[in-house]
C-alpha cells in the first residue's frame, strides 16, 4: 500500500482544493490529509482565515477523497507524520516548488500542478470587504489602521476625529470627518470606537440603531443597565456588539488560558496584573485625559475574571488622584473566598508591568508587558519541570481582533472571545470605582 499525505488550510474550500485532493490520491492507495489549526495558520501568518478549523475539516471530509484527517498544529510535525503513518509520498502544490524539498531525506516529494485562476485569497479578495469607520482622538487611531491594512475582509472607508490635522498622516488614504459621527455613519458597515469611555454609550447606540456593527474599546459603557440597552438593540437590530481587548485575542494569552483550564498548576488561588505607563497619550480625547483605571483597568481586569469569575465577594481599592482628581494609580484587591486577585493600574506611575497566576501545583509567569505577549512560563518547585511557551505575535493582536469581527459579522455570532459576564463584571468594576 502506497500512503500519500498532503496538508493544507482548505478555508472557503474551492475547485483548486478539490483538484489536489484528487491528483493527491490518483498517487498512491491511502490519502491523508492534514487541515492546519487555527492557531497554527495564526503563527504563519495566516490570519485572514475565515472558516473555523471544524467547518474546513468538515469540507476536506464532504469530499470522500481523504481516508484519514489529521490536524496540523506546530512548527516540524510534517516530520512526525510521515514517520508515525509511515507515509511513502509528500505532496503539495507547486506554488510550494523547493521549499519541501527537505523531506525528501523521509520520503518522496510531489510538487502537483496548482488549478490556474481560482484561490482562497484570490476568493476573500473579491468578496465585499467590510467597510470600517474609526472614531478617537490619538495617534493609536494611526497603528490600527496600519494594521488594518493585514486583513483582506476590511478596509477602513473613514475617520471621525476633532480636526483634519489630528491625524494628517491619514489624510490621503481616508475620508476625514470632523465631529460629523452621523455623517461617517452613513458611510460604513461598522465602526471602531476609540473615544473616551464616557462617549462609549452614546456613540455604541447611535451605530447600532443605524445598523452598524460596533468594535469598542473596553469599557463599552461606564453602567452595567447601558451595556444591557445596548445588548438588547444589538440582538434587535442584527449587529455585532464586540469588545475591543487586544489581549484576548492573542494566541499565547488564549494558550495560556487553555493550559490553566486543564488544570496544570493545580488549584488557582491568585491572580496578580499590573498594566502602568509614565505617559498618557494613548488615552487623550478631546483634551481630556483618562484616568489609570479607565485606561489599563479593562485589561488587569480581563485575566482576573476569566480566570476566576466575577463572582468575587469584596473589592479593596486604594488610588491616588492628580489635581485634576483623575486618578494616576488605582489597586484593587478581591476576595473570592478561596481564591484572591489583585491588579494596579497606573499613568504616570510605573511598575513591572507581569502577569502572575498562583496554583496548588505552579504558577505562571508572564513578563512585561503581559497584555501583548508572545511568551510565558509554567513555574513548579522543581526547576527542572519548568515550560516555556513562544506563540508568534503580530500586530499587538490588533489584526486578530479585527478578523474576529468581519468573522462574527459574517457567521452572525457575537464575539466568544470575551464572555458577555467578563465585560459586564469589568463595566460593573468601573462603574463602582469611578462613581
Amino acid at each position: 500500500m502506497i500512503k500519500v499525505i498532503t496538508y493544507g488550510t482548505f478555508d472557503l474550500f474551492h475547485y483548486g482544493h478539490l483538484r489536489l485532493l484528487e491528483r493527491a490520491k490518483a498517487l498512491g492507495d491511502y490519502l491523508i490529509v492534514g487541515v492546519t489549526a487555527t492557531d497554527f495558520d495564526k503563527i504563519r501568518g495566516k490570519i485572514n482565515v475565515q472558516q473555523s478549523l471544524e467547518e474546513r475539516i468538515a469540507a476536506v471530509r464532504e469530499t470522500g477523497l481523504a481516508d484519514r484527517i489529521i490536524v496540523e498544529e506546530y512548527e516540524g510535525q510534517k516530520i512526525d507524520d510521515i514517520k508515525r503513518y509511515a507515509i511513502d509520498i509528500f505532496t503539495v502544490g507547486s506554488d510550494w516548488v523547493n521549499y519541501f524539498d527537505y523531506l525528501k531525506e523521509y520520503c518522496k516529494v510531489v510538487y502537483l500542478p496548482r488549478t490556474e485562476g481560482v484561490s482562497s485569497t484570490e476568493i476573500r479578495s473579491k468578496a465585499k470587504p467590510l467597510r470600517l469607520g474609526m472614531v478617537g482622538y490619538s495617534p493609536f487611531l494611526k497603528k490600527f489602521y496600519n494594521e488594518s491594512q493585514f486583513v483582506n475582509a476590511v478596509t477602513v472607508a473613514g475617520i471621525c476625529v476633532p480636526s483634519p490635522d489630528t491625524l494628517p498622516e491619514l489624510k490621503e488614504n481616508i475620508d476625514i470627518y470632523t465631529t460629523e459621527f452621523s455623517k461617517l455613519l452613513t458611510n460604513i458597515d461598522a465602526v471602531y470606537l476609540h473615544s473616551h469611555p464616557d462617549k462609549h454609550f452614546t456613540e455604541c447606540k447611535m451605530a447600532l440603531e443605524q445598523g452598524k456593527h460596533v468594535l469598542c474599546e473596553s469599557p463599552v459603557t461606564m453602567k452595567v443597565e447601558e451595556y444591557e440597552e445596548l445588548l438588547q438593540l444589538a440582538e434587535k437590530n442584527n449587529c455585532i456588539l464586540m469588545e475591543a481587548i487586544r489581549t484576548a485575542y492573542i494566541t499565547a494569552y488564549t494558550r495560556m488560558l487553555l493550559l490553566l483550564k486543564s488544570g496544570k498548576i493545580g488549584e488557582i488561588v491568585a491572580v496578580d496584573a499590573t498594566c502602568t505607563s509614565l505617559t498618557s497619550e494613548e488615552h487623550v480625547g478631546n483634551n481630556k485625559k483618562w484616568g489609570a483605571l479607565e485606561a489599563w483597568g479593562p485589561t488587569t481586569l480581563l485575566p482576573v475574571f476569566q480566570i476566576l469569575g466575577t463572582g468575587y465577594e469584596m473589592i479593596n481599592k486604594f488610588s491616588l488622584k492628580n489635581k485634576e482628581n483623575r486618578d494616576f494609580f488605582t489597586k484593587l484587591d478581591f476576595s473570592y473566598g478561596k481564591a484572591t486577585a489583585s491588579v494596579k493600574v497606573g499613568t504616570g506611575v510605573k511598575s513591572e508591568g507581569e502577569l502572575i497566576v498562583s496554583g496548588t501545583k505552579g504558577y505562571v509567569y508572564v513578563p512585561a508587558p503581559w497584555w501583548k505577549t508572545d511568551y510565558f512560563e509554567l513555574r513548579y518547585e522543581n526547576p527542572a519541570d519548568n515550560k516555556r511557551y513562544f506563540y508568534q505575535l503580530e500586530g499587538e493582536g490588533i489584526r486578530y481582533e479585527l478578523v474576529e469581527l468581519a468573522n462574527a459579522v459574517r457567521n452572525g455570532k457575537p464575539d466568544f472571545y470575551i464572555n458577555r459576564s467578563v465585560t459586564k463584571g469589568i463595566i460593573q468594576v468601573m462603574e463602582n470605582s469611578l462613581s
